[in-house]
């Protein structure tokens, strides 16, 4: 466990996969070994607890336990942006202070999102309660833009007010809508505010316009192919050909639901069948769409090698 955050994350994060038991516990033995998996293949961070680990179908004793179980595992939390949001101001709280007592780089929040069309001040006064309720100066909160599953927006005006009250606490955010010029307007406004791009379509564009990578569900099969993009950055070389690549890997896995889609690609690279579980209402792929899903991958090239082999 680490107790010093991340200053400054960046690069590649992937939305990290939870792996569940046939009873649909939390199964810690192979969420350990697929982090471990991703620092290896090309994630710089990793990113528990999101809408690709299932962590509104979980509940707060399993969202603390998952936390436990990778502090307490060697992985270096402070490279994790663990989700802390709930609907619940005290759940929201209680995640929240364990996230920054493992010394995560970040709490990833959603906001509250079952009372629709919320005030302006309403969700202001809820970031703010979290913040100085749980009390941590440790704690660094991304806020979580996902207008299609929460029905309610982080608004730039937001986003001004907490950090203007709370700068040293809200320090980014994930941008999940898939509103490429909405990110990019973010990144603009906000210079400093560390803005991820919730799908790896969209890295390349986000580096360039000054953001600071991606957070995304993609990376639980694709970080290498992530990584050469990012790293193509850096040094300068050619991108595009890294990004088409990426890109086309990230269109195949989006023609089918997600986290069941990821689970399934993840059971083929382990030969783990237990990758297979999910909570409901999630469902597991049809035996038809599995085989289409796999066969497209497999005949990308990009993917082949990934495919080829089980992770380590």
């Amino acid at each position: 466990m680490s107790d010093k955050p991340s200053s400054k994350p960046a690069g590649v994060y992937a939305a990290v996969l939870t792996p569940l038991t046939r009873k649909l516990d939390v199964n810690s033995e192979p969420l350990i070994a697929h982090c471990r998996w991703l620092l290896q293949n090309g994630c710089d961070g990793l990113a528990p607890l999101g809408t690709t680990g299932e962590a509104n179908s979980l509940s707060v004793r399993q969202r603390l336990t998952i936390i436990e179980t990778l502090a307490t595992s060697g992985l270096p939390t402070n490279r994790m942006i663990a989700g802390a949001g709930s609907c619940a101001l005290a759940d929201a709280v209680e995640v929240a202070s364990a996230v920054a007592a493992a010394g995560c780089a970040g709490a990833l929040m959603l906001p509250p999102f079952y009372y629709k069309k919320p005030t302006e001040d309403g969700l202001f006064a809820f970031f703010a309660e979290v913040i100085e309720r749980v009390g941590d100066p440790r704690l660094r909160i991304y806020l979580y833009h996902f207008p299609q599953l929460s029905t309610v927006p982080i608004t730039p005006t937001l986003i001004q007010r907490l950090m203007t009250t709370y700068p040293r606490n809200v320090v980014g955010l994930k941008d999940s809508s898939g509103d490429w010029s909405n990110t990019a307007n973010l990144i603009k406004e906000f210079p400093g505010f560390s803005v991820f791009s919730g799908s790896e379509e969209f890295l390349l564009a986000n580096l360039k316009a000054g953001g600071a990578g991606c957070i995304s569900a993609g990376a639980n099969v694709n970080a290498f192919l992530a990584q050469a993009v990012y790293q193509a950055y850096l040094s300068g070389a050619e991108t595009n050909g890294p990004q088409q690549a990426l890109t086309g890997a990230r269109l195949v896995l989006e023609g089918y639901p997600l986290q069941a889609g990821l689970k399934q690609v993840v059971s083929a690279i382990t030969g783990d069948p237990d990758w297979l579980n999910i909570l409901p209402p999630n469902r597991p792929l049809s035996d038809t769409q599995a085989r289409e899903l796999l066969s497209r991958l497999r005949a990308l090239p990009q993917m082949q090698p990934l495919l080829g082999r089980k992770a380590a």
